[in-house]
């Protein structure tokens, strides 16, 4: 039998679990976030731009959700190494009251530990023995719409203040000492298709925050708020009101046709006209990166709206599946590079911007920024104009590219997971490797008509794994200089959460089945190994606390691909 694939299911039942969180969170929460020895939390947790600024090179905080400003997931501190990993041991664990998916990213400053939950609950904790001191639980509002689980992916930090996106497309700040409510600003509408699930950005008093939705008929935006306040300073949409059909590409980023009927698309676009802008989709799922030297933020933007019914919004569906960079200051589009146009195999771009340095074509070191896509590519662009300077060799299998979607089912390679899907790959400046985790599960895409069904599930269509044919997972290392895969570790089960780097030689990544690993970076032989007993599906963060370094991961399992629940953030230490 063929089974819909859990992503899908998952996605369905969101209305009906929504009473059932709705009305725990509410009974739940304490006004203004739960207080619990406060006091114990410094006064100077307020953390400064000028830290934020410098957060690459301090290997003792994670100041943010990936590291730093260039979303590097590149830990400066060495103490555990290659030679000593082996000896590496649970400190503490910590767990949560919430049992479900996690996919957060810890903040630490200070030996305070700012972790997220399902549902949107924030936790302060000791970031040395695990010690709670406060718990906030966002109150839920009566309506919330959202695909692949009731993740939260982390909290910026700045200004005293913590910053939290939610469920019901809120942007919350909390007092970093106390968890008091200091501002709320509601986003968007829940009721049409928005939520939050990113991990927001603190910067130079802005907080930058994009939305999810692309499977419900939204418009996909960037949004700026004032730190002090919450008012909206401005924002970009992913679907611009004119020229969305763009140049109406043949060929994807990689120069392979995609068999697009053009002739048919414009001539359905003269007869529906353009103003399907309004429900094209384009979420932004995964945090921006930040170049303070030339004001730009880089971010992707998601699938087109319905999924995979491409009839009824003829033309490339800009700014759908591209990189995307605009002003810091003031939202103004500066470029974007389109990897898959008019995609209708829901092959989204969705794994957060890496800015980094790696070798153009003529040997020059320049400034790039790079993606890891769900087609299995890492792509690596100059920084300034976007061009794509070159793209990866295949880090998994495809096959049949660009096969059509059919109202029978077509199969296709990669799935409509991934390759790299919202993953966080994490890139070593010296040796200019960028470490990706993947996934491989083949799939079959069903097309069929499918009118906007006014904020609900809207796929046109379904895509489905296949029952016979083997799912797994690979660690790559891609070499950004040339292209080509340096090495793979293939893994039981498919990848999904993200990946950390050390300036030990280390490589950190976890798996569905619980455990937790550390590679060499140099080759991908396995170090040491650590059984989590629920799905490690969130990607790891390095710390340091009175001189000893701790590595800390969330153990949640994973709702997309049902991977096994907990409730749990492990630390470890030599």
């Amino acid at each position: 039998m063929i089974r819909v694939h859990h992503r899908l299911v998952r996605a369905a039942l969101a209305a009906s679990l929504v009473a059932f969180a709705t009305a725990a969170a509410a009974q739940a929460e304490i006004a203004g976030g739960a207080t619990k020895k406060a006091a114990d939390i410094k006064a100077n947790i307020a953390v400064s731009q000028a830290m934020l600024n410098d957060a690459a090179k301090n290997g003792g905080a994670w100041l943010h959700s990936n590291g730093d400003y260039t979303n590097s997931r590149y830990a400066a501190a060495s103490q555990i190494n290659t030679r000593n990993v082996k000896g590496l041991r649970p400190a503490f664990v910590f767990q949560t009251e919430v049992l479900e998916s996690m996919e957060t990213s810890p903040i630490v400053i200070d030996g305070v530990m700012y972790l997220t939950t399902s549902y949107d609950h924030v936790y302060a904790i000791n970031a040395a023995t695990g010690e709670e001191y406060w718990h906030y639980k966002h109150k839920m509002g009566p309506i919330t719409t959202f695909c692949c689980g009731p993740n939260n992916r982390g909290v910026a930090i700045g200004d005293g203040k913590l910053y939290l996106g939610t469920l019901d497309a809120k942007l919350v700040a909390l007092d970093a000492r106390t968890g008091a409510i200091a501002w709320s600003t509601q986003i968007a509408d829940p009721e049409k298709g928005y939520s939050e699930t990113m991990a927001p950005v603190f910067v130079d008093g802005k907080v930058l925050i994009g939305t999810n939705g692309g499977e419900y008929g939204i418009r996909g935006f960037v949004k700026a708020y004032n730190a002090a306040d919450g008012k909206e300073l401005w924002t970009f949409y992913t679907i611009p009101d004119k020229g969305h059909e763009g140049v109406w590409a043949v060929n994807d980023a990689t120069g392979r046709d995609m068999h697009r009927d053009i002739a048919q698309e414009k001539k359905d676009l003269a007869e529906k006209g353009g103003e399907f802008y309004q429900t094209l989709g384009g979420g932004v799922w995964m945090t921006p990166a930040v170049d303070l030297k030339t004001r730009t933020i880089f971010f992707v933007a998601g699938n087109p709206s319905p999924d995979l019914y491409g009839a009824i919004r003829p033309g490339d569906n800009l700014y759908t599946d591209s990189m995307v960079a605009v002003n810091l200051d003031t939202g103004a589009y500066k470029w974007h590079s389109q990897y898959v146009a008019h995609d209708v195999w829901d092959l989204d771009a969705v794994s957060a911007p890496i800015l980094t340095q790696a070798k153009d074509a003529s040997g020059k070191m320049v400034d790039v920024v790079v993606h890891g896509g769900k087609t299995g590519h890492v792509y690596v662009h100059d920084r300034e104009t976007g061009k794509i300077i070159r793209f990866s060799e295949a880090m998994i299998p495809q096959e049949n590219m660009w096969t059509l979607p059919t109202a029978t089912g077509a199969r296709m390679l990669p799935g409509a997971n991934g390759g790299v899907e919202w993953s966080p790959m994490a890139v070593d400046p010296k040796t200019h490797y960028a470490f990706a985790a993947n996934l491989h599960q083949p799939m079959t895409y069903q097309v069929e008509a499918a009118p906007y069904p006014g904020g609900k599930l809207w796929l046109g269509g379904a895509f489905k794994t296949i029952p016979s044919e083997e799912q797994w997972g690979r660690l790559v290392a891609v070499d950004l200089n040339t292209g080509k895969v340096a090495w793979g570790v293939k893994t039981p089960q498919p990848l999904i959460g993200g990946v950390l780097a050390t300036a030990g030689g280390l490589v950190f990544n976890g798996e569905g089945n619980g455990w937790f690993r550390a590679y060499d970076a140099k080759n991908g032989h396995t170090l040491w190994s650590y059984n989590c007993g629920a799905g490690v599906n969130a990607p790891a963060v390095s710390y340091m606390v009175g001189g000893k370094q701790y590595i800390a991961v969330a153990a949640g399992g994973n709702t997309q691909l049902d991977f096994k629940r907990g409730n749990s953030v492990f630390v470890f230490a030599l």
